[in-house]
């Protein structure tokens, strides 16, 4: 499959663009030819709409195909009259604005929206939403981390950097991802949405700028907290309603890597600690405060993924069950699991430290002794030399 290849302007900000300069922009340096649109197995098709999909098998080539295909599948470039070339040129610009982190990267990106394409299917959100909030959804999940520079808003807001000074500290990155999505779409040659009316397109920018500054963890309590007080009498059509559930559904998919089979969400728990490591390493450095759970001296996997589990990700898919129960056993019956597996971990974790503290103990014990009988041999030895 071929790739275009785009020049990006650089600036020495965490960001890549620099927003004060209205003549940097994104320029593709050559046009994309119209070839077919790959296709995909029948296999691969019916995989991608779940969660246990295997985001780990795909090369960056492969994801963009399975990106390209969702928006076919579920209407979005008929309904919204897509220029599938265009749609092409706009996923491609988004994979190259993602930046190499080892968590915050694009297949990251790939995972939540491949997430939010499967509880799409699951939930049959097409039966209840208009077309306008799938658009919505699917494309806030393509966008929400975009050039994500692999430090989180307390960094950014401690540092002062120049994100947090242009976003007066209030969700920083999210402002940021939502700004440069916007100004990749700004590119007629990427704009998806260039045959939409101006009235349309002023609710698409603002629902998606919506789900994107929801997915701020700071906000988690305020948006469950708000979700919750409608979940008994949920109406599809109050716009309220529907905003609130756009919302904790991008949530869920933004954090939804444990619902997925171990061996597909672990790997990505060595990423987000190798990412929160580098982060408090360069705190430490720098002379910011570190978060204990980013602190490569005091936090593990199994105590880094059990409060998540329990305080945050849990209670939220348990919320969204109540609206949807289809989604308990597909999805929150492995967070349960998820939960009880890294709970074994900790006590064979903590059983092992135990172990070794002990060994430890009888080893200076046993040292102890010995130093003490050299002592008293030496004390009492007889000198036996003429």
């Amino acid at each position: 499959m071929l790739r275009t290849e785009f020049f990006i302007c650089r600036t020495n900000c965490p960001c890549k663009y620099s927003f004060l300069d209205e003549n940097k922009k994104l320029t593709p340096q050559r046009d994309i030819p119209s070839y077919p649109k790959y296709m995909l197995s029948q296999e691969t098709i019916e995989a991608l709409r779940k969660p246990t999909f295997d985001v780990w098998l795909w090369e960056p080539n492969e994801m963009l195909s399975c990106l390209e295909h969702m928006y076919h599948d579920l209407g979005l470039v008929k309904d919204f009259n897509i220029n599938p070339i265009t749609l092409k040129r706009w996923l491609l610009c988004i994979h190259d604005n993602y930046r190499n982190n080892p968590f915050h990267n694009f297949r990251h990106c790939f995972c939540v929206t491949q997430m939010m394409y499967s509880m799409i299917s699951l939930c049959n959100l097409q039966d209840k939403f208009p077309q306008v909030d799938i658009l919505i959804l699917m494309t806030a999940a393509v966008c929400h981390d975009l050039d994500h520079p692999g430090y989180n808003n307390t960094y950014q807001i401690n540092a002062r950097t120049e994100l947090a000074v242009r976003y007066n500290d209030i969700s920083p990155l999210e402002n940021h991802h939502c700004a440069v999505a916007f100004q990749i779409i700004a590119q007629p040659e990427c704009n998806i949405f260039s045959n939409v009316n101006q009235e349309q397109f002023k609710w698409i920018r603002q629902g998606i700028i919506t789900l994107i500054l929801a997915t701020d963890m700071a906000r988690h309590a305020e948006i469950l907290d708000s979700f919750k007080e409608k979940i008994n009498n949920f109406d599809y059509s109050n716009e309220d309603h529907v905003t609130c559930l756009k919302m904790v559904l991008i949530k869920c998919c933004d954090i939804s890597n444990e619902v997925r089979p171990m061996e597909v969400a672990e790997p990505w728990v060595d990423c987000l600690l190798e990412e929160y490591f580098m982060q408090s390493d360069r705190e430490k450095s720098e002379g910011l405060p570190v978060a204990p759970f980013m602190d490569r001296d005091k936090v593990t996997k199994p105590t880094a993924q059990i409060g998540f589990l329990k305080f945050v990700l849990i209670p939220m898919f348990e919320t969204v069950t109540k609206l949807f129960p289809e989604v308990e056993e597909v999805m929150l019956q492995p967070l349960w699991e998820s939960r009880d597996r890294y709970e074994e971990l900790k006590q064979l974790e903590e059983a092992m430290k135990d172990m070794q503290k002990k060994s430890e103990s009888l080893t200076m014990e046993s040292t102890k002794n010995h130093k003490v009988s050299l002592f008293f041999k030496n004390c009492f030895k007889v000198d036996t030399w003429t």
